[in-house]
């Protein structure tokens, strides 16, 4: 069984400006904003190892809520997780697919279907002025238990624009993903869930589990483990299955401190991590380390 890798992370924020504003300042290379058909937009950062976050708004409320009622599972979970959870967070982790019709059955099968999938497309221009629709065909997986937490596999049907290199460089010297953290009262009950949905198995790490792939890994951890590991007092960790941080591979620690303190990003230090607490456009904690 071969682990798939991370695609990339769905960031609910309030503002597409703000978020803009907020990445760069963190020394991340932001794309054009991207329109989708349904009421939502994007600010991508693209990653080197194929990997990019999604930094979310909603720029269309009616819209939106027409193709939530209609049954679109991608804008119903994020109209409802910031119902439950405010504009700001990490909703949603995304794995790459060369067959989503297969993976929307295997779910089912499975019993961690989501609903049903979903094939849009949308303008993507790269720096050079190059314009392509990109498609996309998206399988939804979800708990019962995890009301603000899913996944989705995403099929590129028409890929993004070949020169996106200049996109893939950031200043503050980030190559891509290490790990996705995510808070559970029990992380061993989410074993068959992310089995299923990343094809790779978990394995025992101090306070949960990680499940890892080529683009990052995906840690499952305890509220106390998460406490401890980043510094936060117990009752600021959510209860349930949540996404609580996302830490980012650095080619040179001392370029990205440099560059955080240059835009005045007020930052800690620990266990050979910097960690930037969460900010609108942010949403989550962010840490870096080599």
């Amino acid at each position: 069984m071969t682990a798939r890798n991370i695609d990339h992370l769905v960031l609910p924020v309030g503002n597409l400006g703000k978020a803009r504003e907020r990445l760069s300042s963190l020394g991340f290379t932001v794309a054009p904003d991207g329109a989708h058909p349904f009421g939502t937009a994007n600010a991508c950062v693209f990653f080197e190892d194929g990997a990019y976050l999604e930094p979310l708004a909603v720029v269309d409320r009616r819209k939106a809520g027409g193709h939530a009622k209609k049954g679109n599972v991608f804008v119903e979970r994020d109209l409802e997780y910031r119902g439950r959870r405010g504009r700001e967070g990490l909703s949603a982790i995304v794995v790459s697919s060369e067959d989503a019709s297969n993976d929307h059955r295997h779910y089912v099968a499975a019993g961690i279907s989501g609903g049903e999938p979903l094939e849009f497309g949308r303008a993507v221009k790269s720096p050079g002025g190059d314009e392509v629709e990109a498609r996309f065909q998206l399988a939804f997986a979800a708990m019962d238990s995890a009301a603000d937490f899913f996944a989705f596999s995403c099929q590129r049907l028409v890929s993004f624009p070949q020169d996106m290199a200049e996109l893939r460089v950031h200043a503050n010297s980030v190559a891509g993903l290490k790990d996705v953290v995510l808070a559970s009262d029990d992380p061993h009950a989410s074993v068959a869930f992310f089995d299923n949905v990343l094809r790779a198995p978990g394995v025992e790490v101090e306070g949960g589990l990680a499940f890892q792939t080529e683009t990052g890994a995906v840690r499952v951890l305890r509220r106390e483990q998460i406490a401890h590991d980043f510094g936060l007092p117990v009752e600021g960790v959510a209860a349930g299955l949540v996404a609580e941080a996302v830490i980012f591979r650095s080619l040179d620690l001392a370029v990205t401190e440099i560059i955080l303190a240059a835009n005045d990003v007020a930052f800690i230090r620990r266990d050979g991590r910097v960690l930037v607490s969460p900010s609108p456009g942010q949403g989550v904690l962010f840490g870096f380390e080599e």
